[in-house]
C-alpha cells in the first residue's frame, strides 16, 4: 500500500513532525496530485495543516486547464491554494538564463513567499525515485564529482520529498485507484530536453538491454555514496573547527599548517567550505579552480592568491589562508 511506504519514508528521513504546515507544492501532475492526496490521508495522524502553491508558467497551452483542475481540488477539499502566473519564456529571457533554471528559480521563490505568508515550516516537493535516478544520469553525462551520484535528496533544510523512493509506475498506479485523472504535461514527450532523452529513451533501452533492475541498482548505489559524503562532512567539520583561526562576514582565515597536514580530499571539502561560509554558495566553483587553489596553498607560496569568480579571492597573507568576498 502506497500510503504504508510514504508513512516509511516520512519516519526514515524524518520529513514531518506532528503539528508541521506544510505547502506543497502542485503542478496538477500525476507526482504532485499523489503527494498531495496522500498527505491530505496523513492530516489527522501528523496533526498537519496543509496549503497549495501553484505556479501557472504560461508555456503551454494548457496550463490554464492544468490550473483550474488544481483549483477545483483545492475547493473540494477545502484546501487554501496559492496561485502564481509568470510568462517564463519572456523571464527567462530577460534574465538570460535557460527555461528550466528560469522555472525552477521562480518555483521556489514562490514556494519561499508562501512558507513565509503562512508561517509554514516544510515545503513538500513530489519528485519521485524515477526522478532522482534521472538526476544521477544526467549528472554522470556532465562530469560530476562523488556529491553528483547522490541525486535528489529526501530532505533539505525545509524541503522535503516524500515520494523520493516511490517508482512513477506506483504513482500512476495510485491516481488510477484514486480516480484523481492528473493533468499531463505533454512536453515530457518532447526529447529535445535532456532529462527527456534519459526519461524516454535511455532508461527504458538500459532496461531492455542491460539491467531491469537499474533504478533499484543506481539508488543503491546513491544510499553509499550518501553514507561516505555523510562521514566525509563529518571530519571537514571536525577539521575546520581546527584550522578556523579568524570568521568575519567577509572573510575567514584557516592556520596554513594545519591545512597542509589535512588528506587531500578533506582539503578539497575545506576549501568548498571556506567559500560557502563567505559566499553562502558554491555555485560557479569547478575542480580545475579547486585543483588551482589546492597547488596555491599547498605550496605555500605568499602574498598569493586566486580568484575562481568574480566574487571571492582565496590565497596566503602573513602566513595565513583566507578566504575574502570581494566588494562588487
Amino acid at each position: 500500500m502506497l500510503q504504508e511506504k510514504v508513512r516509511n519514508i516520512i519516519a526514515k528521513y524524518n520529513l514531518l513532525d506532528k503539528g508541521d504546515s506544510v505547502i506543497v507544492g502542485v503542478s496538477g501532475g500525476p507526482d504532485s496530485m499523489t503527494l498531495l492526496t496522500l498527505l491530505l490521508e496523513l492530516k489527522e495522524e501528523y496533526n498537519l495543516q496543509i496549503y497549495v502553491a501553484h505556479v501557472n508558467h504560461m508555456i503551454r497551452e494548457n496550463a490554464i486547464k492544468d490550473e483550474e483542475y488544481v483549483k477545483k481540488f483545492c475547493d473540494k477539499n477545502n484546501i487554501k491554494l496559492f496561485i502564481k502566473r509568470e510568462n517564463i519564456i519572456e523571464k527567462s529571457k530577460q534574465d538570460k538564463k535557460g527555461l528550466e533554471e528560469t522555472g525552477r528559480e521562480v518555483r521556489y521563490n514562490f514556494f519561499e513567499e508562501v512558507s513565509k505568508n503562512t508561517n509554514s515550516n516544510k515545503i513538500a516537493i513530489a519528485h519521485n525515485l524515477n526522478d532522482k535516478i534521472e538526476t544521477i544520469i544526467m549528472n554522470l553525462t556532465r562530469g560530476t564529482g562523488i556529491s553528483g551520484l547522490k541525486g535528489i535528496e529526501p530532505k533539505r533544510e525545509k524541503y522535503i520529498r516524500p515520494l523520493i523512493e516511490i517508482e512513477r509506475s506506483e504513482i500512476e498506479k495510485y491516481c488510477e485507484e484514486k480516480k484523481l485523472n492528473p493533468r499531463i504535461d505533454e512536453s515530457n514527450q518532447d526529447n529535445t530536453y535532456t532529462r527527456n532523452k534519459i526519461r524516454n529513451i535511455v532508461i527504458p533501452y538500459i532496461k531492455k538491454e542491460l539491467n531491469t533492475n537499474i533504478i533499484n541498482n543506481l539508488n543503491r548505489l546513491s544510499e553509499i555514496v550518501k553514507e561516505n559524503e555523510e562521514y566525509l562532512e563529518k571530519i571537514t567539520t571536525e577539521a575546520y573547527k581546527e584550522i578556523l583561526l579568524e570568521k568575519q562576514e567577509k572573510i575567514i582565515r584557516f592556520d596554513t599548517k594545519k591545512f597542509i597536514k589535512q588528506e587531500k580530499i578533506i582539503q578539497k571539502k575545506l576549501i568548498l567550505k571556506g567559500i560557502e561560509e563567505v559566499l553562502g554558495t558554491t555555485q560557479g566553483i569547478e575542480k580545475v579552480n579547486i585543483e588551482d587553489i589546492l597547488l596555491l596553498l599547498n605550496n605555500n607560496i605568499g602574498n598569493k592568491y586566486i580568484a575562481p569568480t568574480k566574487k571571492i579571492k582565496i590565497g596566503i597573507k602573513d602566513k595565513k589562508i583566507y578566504f575574502e568576498k570581494i566588494e562588487e
